[in-house]
């Protein structure tokens, strides 16, 4: 035992005695390696403090105008602005990358879907990254809205299934589904819009849709 004991302080001490050796041969390329480190360290605080933080700031102030235009209906001047305020899609140009631009994506989306503008409305939809689950689902549904109404029922539905399990709730779920359900009927797919139907008869007691589900299944269960 004394002599195991002997060996691994011996083994111990010629790790440590290797490791300082490679320490001393190595010290300026160590040196130079943490102070790398260091610098990108605080050229990302400094990014974020000084440049991404601001335009946070500027993309928000700057789209508040169109927002307000959002608001009240005024889609296309929302997405076109005026000549003192920025629309949407300026927004969007200019500070895509930030929060508020995300959330001009959306807006661009819901605007060009309420104009007719059914491409651009995918498009938009499509590149807003939903923060919450919720807005997610939203978009989602939205962008099923707009593949329907060009005709790309395929793509509809799997936005709408997309939007369905993103969260599950009273609200957008079943509507999600009572879509994707609609299109399958459409496609002449019936089982799987049974399932859709099915799904909100079971699960979703509390929402508009399951009032009148019942109907839904019988159609899906008869179609031919």
């Amino acid at each position: 035992m004394k002599e195991q004991a002997e060996d691994k302080n011996t083994e111990m001490g010629t790790v440590i005695s290797r490791s300082e050796e490679f320490i001393r041969k190595n010290q300026k390329t160590l040196i130079i390696i943490l102070c790398a480190i260091l610098v990108i360290i605080l050229a990302i605080f400094g990014l974020r403090k000084w440049y991404f933080q601001p335009r946070e700031t500027r993309a928000a102030s700057e789209m508040f105008a169109a927002e307000q235009w959002y608001a009240q209906g005024d889609f296309q001047k929302a997405l076109d602005g005026d000549d003192t305020h920025r629309g949407l899609l300026s927004v969007i140009d200019k500070y895509g990358c930030t929060k508020a631009g995300n959330l001009a994506k959306y807006y661009a989306g819901i605007a060009n879907l309420q104009l007719g503008n059914f491409q651009e409305a995918s498009k938009w939809l499509g590149k807003y990254k939903g923060k919450d689950a919720f807005t997610g689902s939203i978009a989602k549904m939205a962008q099923g809205d707009a593949e329907m109404e060009l005709g790309n029922t395929d793509n509809a539905i799997r936005h709408y299934l997309q939007a369905a399990k993103n969260d599950k709730n009273e609200i957008t779920t079943p509507s999600a589904l009572f879509k994707a359900g609609m299109g399958y009927l459409m496609l002449e797919k019936n089982k799987e819009a049974l399932e859709c139907f099915q799904q909100i008869k079971d699960n979703y007691r509390e929402s508009t849709e399951w009032n009148d589900i019942d109907r839904y299944i019988a159609i899906a269960e008869n179609a031919k």
